[in-house]
């Protein structure tokens, strides 16, 4: 069984994670985002039970869901609950991402990368179930202009860009277009193919 080369990125908010996550994709790496395993985390019962007992029926959507705006309002204006959502979500993504992993070895034509985004990758020790890592840093006044989110307070927990840029394998500066993005992860993906 040939394990395709486990890449993880990470960086900041707003950094470009998730366009690099795209890039990848569209330059042959198997890709899932650490997002859609939470999403998909949330609608498991055992996991909406527990949410919803610590977390109470204001986080729950007209349609029953979890919904995430919702959770995260409450989690990210509070240290304790957002402490408790990610010792409840961690391991249990972590799982599901090396689930994912063994199933595309056990294809008849394995991919050759398998690529995810994880925020928290240095903070969480997370690092060290990935084979390479990809670091997508930009400054933090474009960070801000791109993210749907306030970044004040919850960057806090973050490891300083410098610190994770020194522990990558590789690192992007994603300033430029789409086009040069893709350029950079092309010359990634090139070198891992090769190894």
């Amino acid at each position: 069984m040939t394990r395709p080369v486990a890449v993880a990125i990470t960086g900041g908010i707003g950094a470009g994670k998730s366009e690099a996550l795209r890039a990848f994709a569209r330059n042959g790496a198997a890709t899932v985002s650490s997002d859609e395993i939470v999403h998909h985390l949330l609608r498991r019962p055992e996991v909406k039970r527990a949410v919803v007992a610590r977390m109470g029926n204001g986080v729950v959507a007209p349609g029953g869901e979890i919904d995430r705006g919702a959770l995260g309002t409450v989690v990210f204006n509070d240290r304790e609950a957002l402490d408790w959502l990610e010792e409840l979500l961690h391991p249990l993504v972590a799982a599901e991402y090396l689930q994912w992993r063994e199933q595309l070895a056990g294809l008849d034509n394995p991919p050759k990368v398998c690529v995810t985004e994880v925020p928290l990758l240095y903070e969480t020790g997370g690092d060290a179930r990935f084979d390479r890592v990809v670091v997508i840093t930009a400054p933090s006044k474009l960070r801000r202009a791109r993210s749907e989110v306030a970044t004040e307070g919850r960057e806090a927990r973050f490891i300083r860009d410098e610190e994770k840029v020194k522990r990558a394998d590789f690192s992007y500066k994603n300033t430029g277009s789409l086009e040069e993005l893709d350029a950079f992860v092309k010359s990634v993906m090139a070198e891992l193919s090769s190894s």
